[in-house]
């Protein structure tokens, strides 16, 4: 599978941005640029355009659609494209769903319910996250139509 044009939308609209001069947000041990780009390869007063920021995107996301086929698939769990979508945005934004899935043993159901529960940042529950969290939770229960 492949992350929905929709998919892709959304996590834009999580992420903010673009951010188009990297920036460190809190306490972050990277700086971040684009839609959520975060690494050592970005450097403090570095810019990009708004096509460099969706590349970027692009090619972050893909780590995360790697992740949740390769899980579909070993746990054939036969997502659906909504599902699929709102895994890849917890990953991208969390780095995997090994937890959220308990590596394979959680039925969707469960993972539904879990999901809502990674809202924290360092120890702090932040509403960001809650929002995030309930808007894929939302997300992974729509029936595909």
């Amino acid at each position: 599978m492949d992350i929905s044009k929709s998919g892709l939308n959304f996590i834009k609209k999580w992420e903010g941005g673009p951010w188009l001069q990297a920036k460190r947000f809190g306490s972050e041990r990277y700086l971040s640029i684009g839609y959520g780009h975060y690494g050592p390869d970005v450097k403090i007063g570095q810019t990009i355009t708004q096509a460099e920021a969706e590349e970027l995107l692009k090619k972050d996301v893909q780590n995360a659609v790697n992740h949740v086929n390769y899980m579909n698939n070993k746990y054939a769990y036969n997502f659906n494209q909504n599902e699929f979508d709102a895994l890849v945005s917890f990953a991208y934004n969390i780095g995997s769903i090994n937890q959220l899935t308990a590596n394979g043993t959680r039925s969707k159901k469960v993972i539904a319910e879990k999901m809502l529960l990674y809202v924290k940042s360092c120890g702090v529950t932040l509403q960001g996250l809650v929002n995030r969290r309930k808007a894929e939770n939302k997300l992974f229960l729509t029936k595909v139509t």
